[in-house]
C-alpha cells in the first residue's frame, strides 16, 4: 500500500481517551468495524469504567483538528478463572487472583495506516499487562477474513491458539474468528498431548545418554586397571612372578 500524503509531516502523540472524544470514537468505530457497539460501551470507554484505553492524535493536523482521535485501542482486565479461555492457560485453581487483558477494539483511520501506530498501541497494551503482577496473557479475537490484522498480530509474536466457528454474527451471517494470545509474566499454554510426548521422549533420551556415559566410564576404568596390572607383571623379575600373580588375581598359584 502506498503511504498517504500529508500537507505537513504527522506528529503522532498518544494520550488517554477523554469524554470529549465520545462522538469521534463512535464515528471511527462505525466506519471501521462491521459490528455495532452499544452506546454504553462508548460511555464506559471515555469515562474509564472498567475499560482501559489509549488514544492517538496528530498534533500537526491542520484545521484545528490536532487533538482529534486518529486511532485508539480499548481493553479490559478480566479474571482468568471466569474467562472463556481458562483451559488455554495451564491455570492453577489455587491462584484465584490470576487475570488477563482482553483487547476489545483496535483501530486507525485509513489516512494514518502503515505508520506503525497499531503496533505502538499493541505494545502499550502489552506493557500495561506486564505491569500487572497477576496478569498472565493478553488475548483478542480477529474475524477470519481480516488478513492485515492477522498478519500484524503474528508479527507482534501473538500465537494463534484456535479457530472459533461462527463466532461473529454480522447482518444475519456467521463468520469464524481466530483467537490470538500473547503470554506475559510467565504465563504459558498447557502442554498438548504431542508436546507432552515430546517431553517424555526427550527425558528418556537424556536418561539413556547418561547411562551410556556411565557405562563407558566404568569400562574405561576396568581397562585402565587391567593395563596397569599387566604392565607391572611384565616388569618384575622371574622369581617374583609367582607373588605378583597372587596379588593380581587373588588366587594362589601352585
Amino acid at each position: 500500500m502506498v503511504a498517504p500524503k500529508f500537507s505537513t509531516k504527522p506528529k503522532i502523540c498518544y494520550r488517554p481517551i477523554r469524554p470529549s472524544d465520545l462522538e469521534t470514537l463512535e464515528h471511527i468505530h462505525a466506519k471501521l468495524f462491521p459490528i455495532r457497539y452499544e452506546p454504553s460501551f462508548f460511555h464506559d470507554v471515555v469515562n474509564g469504567c472498567d475499560i482501559v484505553s489509549w488514544g492517538v492524535v496528530d498534533s500537526n493536523r491542520p484545521d484545528g483538528r490536532c487533538d482529534e482521535l486518529i486511532g485508539f485501542v480499548t481493553a479490559r482486565v478480566v479474571v482468568a478463572k471466569e474467562s472463556e479461555i481458562v483451559d488455554l492457560l495451564g491455570y492453577d485453581s489455587s491462584k484465584s487472583d490470576q487475570t488477563l487483558v482482553y483487547i476489545l477494539t483496535l483501530g486507525v483511520v485509513d489516512a494514518y495506516r502503515n505508520l506503525g501506530i497499531a503496533s505502538s498501541l499493541i505494545k502499550e497494551v502489552i506493557k500495561y499487562a506486564s505491569s500487572i503482577p497477576t496478569c498472565r496473557a493478553v488475548y483478542l479475537h480477529v474475524i477470519s477474513y481480516n488478513n492485515p490484522a492477522i498478519f500484524l498480530y503474528k508479527k507482534m509474536s501473538f500465537k494463534c491458539i484456535r479457530r472459533l466457528q461462527g463466532f461473529y454474527l454480522i447482518n444475519g451471517q456467521h463468520y469464524d474468528s481466530y483467537l490470538f494470545m500473547y503470554y506475559v509474566n510467565g504465563g504459558r499454554s498447557p502442554c498438548s498431548p504431542l508436546e507432552l510426548l515430546a517431553a517424555i521422549v526427550s527425558y528418556l533420551r537424556s536418561g539413556f545418554k547418561l547411562m551410556a556415559a556411565r557405562l563407558c566410564k566404568s569400562d574405561d576404568r576396568k581397562i585402565s586397571k587391567w593395563a596397569k596390572c599387566k604392565e607391572s607383571h611384565s616388569l618384575v623379575s622371574p622369581h617374583n612372578k609367582r607373588n605378583l600373580a597372587v596379588e593380581c588375581t587373588g588366587y594362589d598359584v601352585v
